[in-house]
């Protein structure tokens, strides 16, 4: 092999090629290694857009070194779309710059299912500057305008950016190496590097931008975007800093991915829990109460306590003892816990009480563990299972709140079980099967979960990691569930295990933690004595199924769409009379539902029949009975499902047997 010749591997095989020869090239040359080739630029839907070199995401420009091992980036994968979003951003920067040249730049990282961009301007975007946006960013696209890296010294990075005062303050940023998150889009790794959009034919200089990359080749790579919405945004998302406006957009590798993710997210909008909150009368949000803070209205309180029983009921079943926490304590509990310390920024402001500070709970296990350290305990009582609906209070900022799913006051359902050592495996296989269990009983059947590891900075004993790690992948390995495992995202006290899930339209959510926690425990110094007398420390595993009512309560009602199955419908069945005359007939046939707990409602307005049926319809009710003369000297009613198919002439026995079969099974209608 001559000098001038590299030794590359292509999915595990070794190749010779030239030196100077790019990663797309590399790519082109053995398409069968590859699997894919890179698209020419005259054809820009789908293929390879990237490369993958000794595991760093590379430009297609990138030459190859000897020793290098490369691996293709498709569009359609994560890594692809991450690249796609990110220079439809820089697109989109050019495009805003070059309508509005005083803005100044801040961030344009991509983000999951989009990107955005921040811009300084005197006045906030409005719809049609987003159409004209849009309209000359699909020009940009058109010229097929190149991405081309370049490395820069801080000294050059400054002079060529000097009318960028966000960028001037990125680097330096890098040069003090305190750049993180969305910010290292744009600064991080070893080098400054600056991409330039060029003229395919002349080379020209239309634009440039800070930023660590990699790119599309060009342009043309964008097959699908679009604008979505403006909003403000805070730089470097500090309230002290400057407000920036910020658009948001996303992009696909094809047209058919982007309708149907618009598809989706129109769905997601029709199924929004604020809007069917309302729509429903379920719960609402008073601005004399606050943001973040619900009310639940008689029928949401009526869901709200069916899931609450049932979750009790199960409970018990699985050997629980309940307990009550207060609201506030006096801040020697936090600073004892470490919540103090670690977690002061998202608890609420203390209140002074008796020449004493007092906080509004954030979490509830510190009580939970002064309930255990009350009296002496004893190996024979563990595992210990403490169980509360527990209302805790979070300072989340005004840009976060999200309704029910992203709230400031919430309860949580929240375990906490001590148990010795060679109890831990044991008791977090049979607290992974029983979340599992309890949450397809809620109508949920995609589970995944997460296994995170500990991190770089942690606290603790590396032994007692592992054994804790061990017994969490063993409970992982029993459940049959799906997971991954994500190095080093435990908390800096434990590991844990999130079980995620996916709603009706495929969204996923994070639902339930399982956390070993060998940190409280000492801090509180809580002991149990042995079967040899001496006094040891338990585990102690933190376990909230639901994460709180509230979050959950949301997630359920878009993923029914509002349509909650009979036995968590607020009204299960309304009687609906033909006529006045027909009401007594209909008001005793639901005295014999009530019987048997069925939650029931005559409909004796004095609208016509239909408008009764179409008000059932829209407020989801799952069941309507309907009887007219007929009905009555028969003892029937005509039954009627909430998807709008209709028996008559049923028998009221058949009807009620029916109904409470469809509540007592939790079947869905």
């Amino acid at each position: 092999m001559s000098s001038q010749q590299l030794r590359i591997t292509l999915a595990g095989r070794e190749h010779v090629t030239e030196a100077g020869t790019t990663a797309g090239e590399i790519l082109s040359i053995f398409p069968n290694e590859s699997g894919a080739a890179p698209q020419p630029s005259g054809s820009p839907s789908g293929g390879v857009i990237a490369a993958r070199v000794n595991g760093e995401l590379r430009d297609l420009s990138y030459q190859v070194r000897d020793g290098d091992a490369v691996e293709p980036v498709d569009i359609a994968s994560d890594d692809g779309h991450a690249i796609l979003r990110h220079s439809t951003a820089h697109v989109m920067a050019q495009a805003v710059q070059g309508l509005f040249p005083h803005a100044k730049l801040g961030i344009g990282p991509p983000i999951e299912n989009g990107f955005y961009y921040d811009f300084d301007v005197p006045s906030p975007f409005g719809p049609d500057d987003l159409k004209a946006v849009e309209q000359r960013m699909r020009q940009i696209v058109k010229q097929g305008q190149l991405f081309s890296r370049r490395v820069v010294s801080e000294d050059e990075a400054r002079a060529e950016l000097a009318s960028e005062p966000y960028k001037q303050e990125l680097i330096g940023l890098k040069g003090s190496g305190a750049s993180s998150g969305e910010e290292s889009v744009e600064v991080g790794g070893a080098e400054l590097t600056i991409y330039d959009n060029l003229d395919p034919g002349t080379g020209a200089l239309y634009w440039k931008d800070l930023c660590r990359g990699p790119h599309l080749p060009s342009t043309r790579y964008i097959p699908a975007f679009k604008l979505m919405r403006t909003g403000g945004a805070y730089w470097r998302g500090s309230e002290k800093n400057q407000q920036l406006q910020r658009i948001y957009g996303t992009a696909w590798e094809s047209r058919a991915a982007q309708d149907s993710y618009l598809e989706l997210l129109a769905e997601a909008e029709r199924r929004d829990h604020r809007r069917l909150g309302a729509e429903l009368d379920l719960f609402s949000f008073p601005n004399e109460i606050g943001s973040g803070l619900p009310v639940f209205h008689p029928k949401g309180g009526v869901i709200r306590r069916v899931m609450e029983d049932y979750s009790r009921r199960r409970h018990e079943e699985a050997g629980y003892e309940f307990v009550n926490t207060p609201h506030a304590t006096k801040a020697e509990l936090f600073e004892t816990s470490g919540h103090l310390g670690f977690y002061k920024e998202s608890m609420f402001p203390p209140m002074e009480l008796d020449g004493a500070d007092y906080y509004l709970k954030p979490m509830n296990c510190p009580m939970h563990v002064l309930i255990y350290r009350s009296r002496g305990r004893s190996y024979r009582e563990l595992p210990l299972r403490l169980f509360e609906f527990g209302t805790v209070y979070r300072y989340e900022k005004s840009g976060v709140v999200h309704g029910l799913t992203r709230a400031r006051g919430f309860t949580q359902d929240d375990s906490h079980i001590f148990c010795t050592p060679g109890q831990l495996a044991g008791e977090l296989a049979s607290l992974l099967d029983f979340v599992v269990g309890l949450l397809r009983d809620f109508g949920l059947t995609e589970f995944e979960a997460e296994l995170s590891t500990r991190p770089e900075k942690y606290v603790g004993n590396p032994d007692e990691w592992d054994a804790a790690e061990a017994a969490l992948k063993h409970a992982l390995d029993a459940s049959g569930l799906p997971y991954v495992i994500a190095e080093g995202e435990g908390a800096f006290y434990a590991p844990k295990i999130d079980v995620h899930v996916r709603d009706a339209i495929g969204r996923r959510w994070q639902l339930s933690t399982l956390q070993v926690d060998f940190q409280e425990p000492g801090r509180f110094g809580i002991e149990y004595q042995a079967a040899d007398g001496s006094r040891q420390r338990p585990y102690m595993i933190h376990r909230a199924l639901f994460g709180s009512i509230e979050r959950f309560f949301g997630i359920l009602l878009e993923h029914y769409a509002g349509a909650f199955p009979p036995w968590l419908a607020p009204v299960q069945v309304v009687g609906i009379p033909i006529a006045d005359a027909h009401v007594p007939y209909l008001s005793k046939v639901a005295a014999l539902l009530r019987e048997q707990g069925i939650r029931v409602e005559v409909d004796d307005a004095g609208d016509r029949m239909q408008k009764k049926i179409r008000t059932a319809q829209r407020q989801k009710v799952p069941f309507m009975l309907l009887a007219g003369d007929t009905d009555v000297a028969a003892g029937a009613v005509s039954f009627r499902y909430r998807d709008g198919g209709q028996r008559n002439g049923v028998p009221v026995d058949e009807a009620i047997a029916e109904i409470v079969t469809a509540v007592r099974d939790r079947i869905q209608v």
